[in-house]
């Protein structure tokens, strides 16, 4: 079993950048395809990114492709969502999942996620 914990949200003008980091613990994070998930005010909850359990493979939701990089340091346990040129649309609670796995593919879907982090709030606001 693996508790993840995200941090680094906060409030951002349009255009910045934020990191947010996910700290993974109680197992190996290196046996887990991760991804980023993101639910806005009156929205459900959609895709961000998501990374192969050894990095290797990266995918992306359209709404943020070229301006996020999903990527991962399975040495420290940690998962990161750099985000730059943010938008207001980018307003959301951002959570990180974690599936454990012998794949080496990503994992778009939210349903095959094991475990969830509460979530780090991002609000991008002038």
């Amino acid at each position: 079993q693996v508790q993840l914990v995200e941090s680094g949200g906060g409030l951002v003008q349009p255009g910045g950048s934020l990191r947010l980091s996910c700290a993974a613990s109680g197992s190996i994070l290196s046996t887990y395809a991760m991804g980023w998930f993101r639910q806005g005010p009156g929205k459900e909850r959609e895709f961000v990114a998501a990374i192969s359990r050894t990095g290797d493979s990266t995918y992306y939701a359209d709404s943020v492709k070229g301006r996020f990089t999903i990527s991962r340091d399975n040495a420290k346990n940690l998962v990161y969502l750099q985000m730059n040129s943010l938008k207001p649309e980018d307003t959301a609670v951002y959570h990180c999942a974690a599936k454990r796995t012998i794949s080496w593919g990503v994992v778009p879907s939210a349903v095959e996620y094991d475990y969830w982090g509460q979530g780090t709030q991002v609000t991008v606001s002038a």
